[in-house]
């Protein structure tokens, strides 16, 4: 049987900027990982190598008005918000020319300024609460904007995701959640941990409704986030949106991912996202020379980013309390 051909309803021009930010993405990522592997930054660091279609086609959807919060695994979010890859990298290098002056590290890079980024968050499901506060003040406030809150499948066994998408369906607030699941909470296997074959179904429970798609596709992401959004901005409560991804790393940096079968990663690179977009855009016109520059303009730019970072100061220990307390809030003195 002839293989079934679907038309394309994208240009080469929209796939093109799909294609850039997801190898923008990853090459980002590998250049934190060969950074961490020689020993040149402390702590360890969550990868999202694998995940860059959900990430690039998600953030495509959010308006500049829109605020998100991220999670440990949170660099992508940045770098298809628009993030500068050298402040972002000096951050993970803990260098004071970082997003967080070097105090965040790469779990808590955070941006209000010029991402309206609320921060990612070390705590599993910890930014639930902060994206339905934020979507509460803009319903207060009537300033138009929605929140996404991202986070992994992980997070959606904790109570922070009920509570949260609780209070955000009963009080109809302009809130979308974006779930990136990769089937891993840590070293768990979501399904030996849940009972509903997707995780999006839970917001059913709410009467919250739900989209599942494939977070390999960065169109297909795209479309359920364009109508997310707009659910939300219209003032009709909440929306969840479920990508299923793959998480080519272990949890962290260095982890070797024992406990996942050999059939995890086959079904993953027979899936990648950079790789189907490649052919999709091959299939549109678009040459391989044109791939290629954009892959050398990405490895140039984070290559820059590496240096920017590595050449940056310390900040000064003397400043360590800096922008860490209120301290003239008697509970929250530093003492």
């Amino acid at each position: 049987m002839a293989e079934k051909k679907t038309k394309e309803m994208y240009s080469k021009e929209q796939l093109l900027e799909f294609y850039r930010t997801m190898v923008r993405i990853r090459t980002f990522e590998e250049k934190a990982a060969e950074c961490f592997t020689k020993g040149m930054l402390a702590g360890n660091i969550h990868l999202s190598i694998g995940q860059e279609a959900a990430e690039a086609g998600a953030f495509a959807a959010i308006g500049p008005q829109d605020y998100f919060t991220s999670t440990h695994r949170g660099h992508g979010h940045a770098i298809a918000r628009g993030a500068d890859p050298k402040l972002a990298m000096a951050e993970l290098f803990g260098k004071k020319t970082g997003y967080c002056k070097g105090k965040g590290g790469s779990m808590h890079i955070a941006d209000m300024e010029k991402m309206n980024h609320l921060g990612a968050n070390g705590i599993v499901g910890g930014g639930q609460p902060i994206s339905a506060g934020s979507a509460l003040a803009s319903k207060i406030l009537g300033d138009g904007a929605v929140t996404v809150g991202c986070f992994g499948d992980g997070a959606t066994n904790e109570g922070s995701f009920h509570e949260s998408l609780n209070m955000a369906a009963a009080w109809q607030l302009p809130m979308v959640w974006f779930i990136e699941n990769n089937c891993y909470g840590v070293s768990t296997e979501i399904h030996r941990v849940t009972n509903t074959p997707h995780l999006a179904s839970r917001a059913e429970a709410y009467g919250v409704p739900y989209a599942i798609v494939d977070g390999t596709n960065p169109t297909e992401v795209y479309e359920a986030m364009k109508k997310a959004m707009e659910h939300a901005r219209s003032g009709k409560g909440p929306y969840l949106v479920e990508a299923t991804v793959y998480r080519y790393q272990g949890h962290y940096c260095g982890d070797p991912a024992v406990y996942r079968p050999k059939e995890y990663m086959e079904h993953a690179l027979e899936n990648d996202g950079i790789m189907k977009l490649g052919k999709r855009l091959l299939a549109l016109g678009a040459t391989q020379e044109e791939l290629d520059e954009i892959t050398a303009a990405a490895d140039a730019e984070m290559t820059e980013a590496v240096k920017f970072a590595d050449e940056s100061e310390y900040p000064d220990p003397a400043t360590v309390l800096d922008d860490m307390y209120v301290s003239d809030n008697e509970r929250c003195v530093a003492r």
